[in-house]
């Protein structure tokens, strides 16, 4: 005989379910004045045909200019590097790109030639549309030490005094965009965690280098750091 109950009990328990990832997402997020975005290194030296251009690197450019709107607060950096700066393959005798040497500041991989100072390389794409940016940060200008980070030169101590500007507006939470994921994103992730803030790394705003398995590493490191992982569709237009 049929059991009304059991079927309704039944049924009841199948919508939930049916229900439940809808009801279980997550809301986009919604930046406000306590959100930056920070827009890394999306130069021409990264881009195709640059000296060390990142795969798909201009992919992001569309995606970061339409995130880029949602942000009241947004800050972009450059690298901008010397001639002969100690991150560069040419500047040591018998090495080549991507190999690594020992600074004193700790192991270094060797880049080729890029993003020097005042060179059109070093220029920010032209394809950016950030008209409301109100920082660019320059770093990696001293000839001697390197800096993948927006916050911090990679001899771990000299600032470069973003988080400082950051606080003084009163942000808690900072997005992260650009190139390359594994290394100046990343760096600059776990830096931003560093200083306190909470962190978002825009999965699919960024591209990277992947160099003996260094993206793997950054996620790994970063997801140990608590910094989240999104994409741009998680963001509220």
């Amino acid at each position: 005989m049929f059991n009304r109950r059991l079927v309704l009990t039944g049924f009841g328990a199948t919508s939930v379910a049916a229900l439940a990832p809808a009801a279980l997402m997550a809301a986009p997020i919604k930046p406000d004045d306590a959100s930056a975005l920070l827009v890394i290194d999306v130069q021409n030296c990264f881009l195709p045909g640059g000296s060390l251009a990142v795969k798909d690197g201009e992919q992001v450019v569309p995606i970061i200019n339409r995130i880029a709107k949602g942000f009241a607060n947004v800050v972009m950096t450059q690298d901008w590097h010397t001639a002969g700066h100690v991150s560069f393959a040419s500047t040591h005798s018998g090495k080549k790109p991507f190999e690594t040497v020992d600074l004193s500041y700790g192991n270094q991989v060797l880049w080729p030639d890029h993003c020097v100072q005042g060179t059109d390389s070093a220029s920010l794409s032209k394809d950016l549309a950030i008209p409301h940016a109100g920082l660019v940060i320059r770093k990696g200008f001293n000839k001697n030490v390197d800096s993948y980070s927006a916050f911090t030169e990679a001899d771990g101590k000299t600032t470069t005094g973003l988080a400082a500007y950051l606080k003084a507006r009163k942000v808690k939470k900072v997005f992260l965009a650009g190139l390359a994921t594994d290394f100046c994103v990343a760096w600059s992730a776990l830096d931003a965690r560093k200083a306190g803030f909470e962190t978002w790394v825009i999965e699919d705003a960024c591209r990277g280098i992947d160099t003996q398995g260094s993206l793997a590493k950054a996620w790994a490191d970063m997801t140990k750091a608590g910094v989240k992982r999104i994409k741009s569709e998680d963001i509220a237009a």
